[in-house]
């Protein structure tokens, strides 16, 4: 088996699956290895499931699925070498672009960034939080918080730390907090907590979400075998939103602590809220310059991207599958 240098004759996306089809037992398979952002979860379906399926065998990979986590810098293993292709999101590479570091995203999973806001169930929308405290991780506030502060006119006052326990936002109805969809919500309603969940995206918060993030030397170098993991990938999920079966299978060996009800309740709300094709149903893996625009602009209005970025270099579109979401 050999390691991520790609060799194949396909010219056209389209031919990919003619290319696949036609290659004989004898043809080695290219061996990636994809890291996730975190433990294995519903989140990371579709990759799951393309292993588990054999998308990724018959598209001539021989695909190795390494697991993020908290103390797992995943963009400095992909520079390193130690890893392929890596889970990533907008605000990530767009600020790796600003260092002059040679990373790009090839495809997004989701058309919406995850992140949003849990809060009890009297409040009804994003605008019932303005005299709440709020509870923000560090990461959140050099990230989705500049844009949610200015549409609400929210004040850094009302900020309290977020360390990840659900305890504070129990014991008070004054706090609302950062969640997603299928983490924080599953947890309070184990609790019998009524809450509600609104996503940022709903509102206008710009980036993608689960892309898939490569660097520039592969995309460049080899773009027929990317293209091949793109696709595969992008079926994976479709397949997933189908019967999530296989892929649940290797996501609770990787982690046994995600259980079937958590997993359930995870492609529940990824189906609710369309996030494979968005509320115009595109193409899975679809991106497109304007989205990208879009987070550029917030990022440097908000101070944590230079203007000078050359954004255009954050993303390509040459690698994304056409697929239609129906599968939702």
């Amino acid at each position: 088996m050999r390691s991520i240098r790609f060799d194949t004759g396909a010219s056209t996306l389209l031919a990919v699956t003619l290319a696949l089809a036609m290659a004989g037992p004898a043809q080695a398979a290219d061996k990636v290895v994809f890291l996730t952002s975190w433990y294995a979860q519903a989140e990371h379906g579709g990759f799951y499931q393309a292993k588990a399926t054999g998308l990724y065998e018959k598209a001539g990979l021989d695909v190795e699925i390494r697991m993020g986590g908290p103390q797992v810098n995943g963009l400095q293993l992909l520079l390193a070498g130690e890893a392929d292709a890596i889970m990533g999101y907008d605000i990530q590479v767009l600020q790796a672009v600003e260092k002059g570091l040679p990373v790009v995203t090839v495809a997004a999973s989701f058309q919406y960034d995850l992140q949003g806001m849990m809060t009890h169930d009297d409040v009804t929308s994003l605008a019932g939080i303005k005299d709440r405290a709020i509870l923000v991780s560090s990461a959140g506030m050099t990230a989705w918080w500049p844009w949610l502060k200015k549409k609400y006119a929210l004040s850094d006052a009302q900020v309290r730390a977020y360390t990840f326990n659900l305890q504070p936002f129990f014991a008070d109805k004054n706090v609302v907090q950062q969640a997603y969809p299928s983490s924080e919500p599953f947890q309070a309603q184990e609790k019998g907590v009524p809450v509600n969940f609104h996503l940022f995206a709903r509102d206008g918060y710009p980036p993608y979400g689960t892309t898939i993030v490569t660097t520039r030397k592969l995309a460049e170098g080899k773009p027929e075998a990317m293209r091949r993991f793109v696709a595969a990938s992008m079926e994976g999920w479709k397949s997933y939103m189908e019967n999530p079966a296989p892929a649940n299978v290797l996501i609770k060996a990787a982690n046994p602590k995600m259980g079937d009800g958590q997993i359930a309740f995870g492609i529940t709300r990824l189906k609710a809220l369309k996030v494979l094709g968005g509320e115009e149903n595109v193409p899975i893996g679809t991106m497109t310059e304007a989205r990208w625009k879009a987070s550029y602009d917030y990022l440097v209005e908000a101070g944590l991207l230079k203007a000078s970025t050359d954004w255009k270099r954050a993303f390509s579109l040459d690698f994304m599958p056409v697929l239609s979401a129906k599968a939702e």
